[in-house]
């Protein structure tokens, strides 16, 4: 039995002529609106006791509206939303805890011992059991001091800390987080998530809204992506994130015809797959194409082929963990940029980021400044590493980005998740890579 059902679940915000039509609509009267916008439309999922969901969508989708209205806070306009305790001889509900908007529900001029008290009574507790569990939400919280001083003198990061020690004082049913880790430092976001996984542990199941695409990978089971208020997409959080991407960027088109090509500049490599001006695209053709990928981006550079080789073997079916690895791409340009970014990307099956990596950030010098392009260009782009990876397979992204900046990189293409490479190793060691960890012993011998 699920712990959460939600069918056909819509909201929609209404004005009328006057306010006196409002409220007789609310006794059976029955005026229209002169204006009726949806925020969502058709929500229909289930979420299994212990299950870990992400709701991910552009600004504007609705996650925030259906958090709401899953906990309470707004009523629905159609649609039903039942929550059962996760105990199927428990007739009660089950219990929500929630972290919405940063500080909704705290009263900036009390203290922050004084909004947990508040909080937690707000959810359901008795007061003698609240001032028990203060000292290990203070400890939690861990601010010293400013746990007994106005909420107005807090950072937003201290305000995380409380509102998330006093939620997630007594375990729930399901805990729902909105963005509210976000503002954390690392070590608070981890004190965070060891809880959350002790909740998971014990059946709590979870509902987490973010724009940090890894955190969904991480730390959900599934994913849901919503668009304009509707349900577009219920599967494993790697495939929904690619949807999501392909929302903020969308998809690039290939192109039909070969421009002339420019003059290669001095010093560029050149190799027998990637040098023939009338070559067409390859990249479907390749060993290791995997016809599920994910292609994004804003458009005006086609990503036409790949290679890769490794101890001098050409798209091998089987790669030694250390050995040298060189991932080739090759691009055409449909206008022309005066930096463009090429990028790979690792990444395991479950779409755990094991390495990325572009030109601005590998080792100095490389690439010799900014690389430009002119319309109709194509360039072959080379990353070189030792595949230092643990045994088993993982998915390789190639990407081409405008700019000269990471932070404000223009995807013109991507690739995502379009190729599959078998690494193998003779002794495995714990954990995705090796970081080749030597051990030295200290000491005089047993007699």
């Amino acid at each position: 039995m699920s712990l959460l059902s939600v069918r056909n679940l819509g909201k929609a915000y209404r004005r009328y002529d006057a306010e006196w039509q409002r409220v007789a609509n609310w006794f059976g009267a029955s005026h229209s609106p002169c204006q009726e916008h949806w925020t969502l439309r058709n929500i229909d999922f289930e979420l299994n006791p212990g299950e870990s969901l992400g709701i991910v969508g552009r600004n504007g989708a609705g996650k925030s509206t259906l958090l709401k209205i899953i906990t309470g806070i707004v009523a629905p306009s159609e649609g039903q939303i039942e929550l059962r305790s996760p105990n199927p001889s428990d007739t009660q509900k089950g219990r929500i805890a929630a972290i919405l908007e940063l500080g909704m529900g705290f009263d900036l001029e009390l203290t922050g011992r004084q909004n947990a008290l508040h909080t937690a009574e707000l959810m359901g507790f008795e007061r003698a059991h609240v001032q028990a569990a203060l000292p290990e939400i203070a400890a939690f919280a861990d601010i010293g001091s400013y746990f007994d001083q106005p909420l107005r003198t807090y950072s937003t990061g201290m305000q995380a800390r409380v509102a998330f020690a006093a939620v997630t004082a007594f375990r729930p049913d399901l805990l729902i987080v909105d963005e509210a880790l976000s503002v954390g430092d690392a070590h608070f976001q981890a004190k965070c998530y060891e809880r959350i996984a002790a909740f998971r542990a014990q059946g709590t199941s979870l509902i987490l809204v973010t724009h940090a695409m890894s955190d969904v990978i991480v730390h959900c089971d599934r994913a849901l992506l919503l668009r304009d208020g509707r349900l577009v997409g219920d599967d494993t959080p790697a495939h929904i994130t690619n949807l999501y991407f392909d929302d903020l960027f969308g998809h690039s088109c290939p192109v039909t015809a070969a421009p002339a090509v420019d003059p290669q500049p001095e010093g560029a490599s050149t190799h027998s797959d990637f040098d023939t001006a009338d070559a067409r695209e390859r990249f479907h053709t390749r060993p290791g194409y995997r016809k599920e990928e994910h292609r994004w981006g804003e458009g005006g550079a086609v990503i036409l082929d790949y290679r890769i080789r490794a101890a001098e073997v050409e798209y091998p079916a089987c790669i030694e963990s250390g050995t040298m690895t060189e991932f080739a791409f090759r691009v055409q340009f449909e206008r022309a940029c005066a930096s463009v970014v090429p990028g790979l990307l690792i990444k395991t099956l479950d779409g755990v980021f094991v390495y990325g990596a572009n030109s601005l950030v590998v080792r100095s010098g490389r690439t010799g400044g900014p690389i430009a392009v002119g319309t109709g260009a194509r360039r072959v782009f080379r990353f070189r590493l030792p595949l230092a990876l643990n045994g088993g397979d993982y998915l390789i992204s190639f990407g081409i980005s405008a700019g000269d900046q990471t932070e404000t990189l223009i995807p013109l293409e991507r690739r995502y998740d379009a190729v599959i490479v078998h690494v193998s190793r003779a002794l495995p060691f714990w954990g995705l890579a090796d970081l080749d960890a030597t051990l030295e012993v200290d000491g005089a011998s047993a007699a």
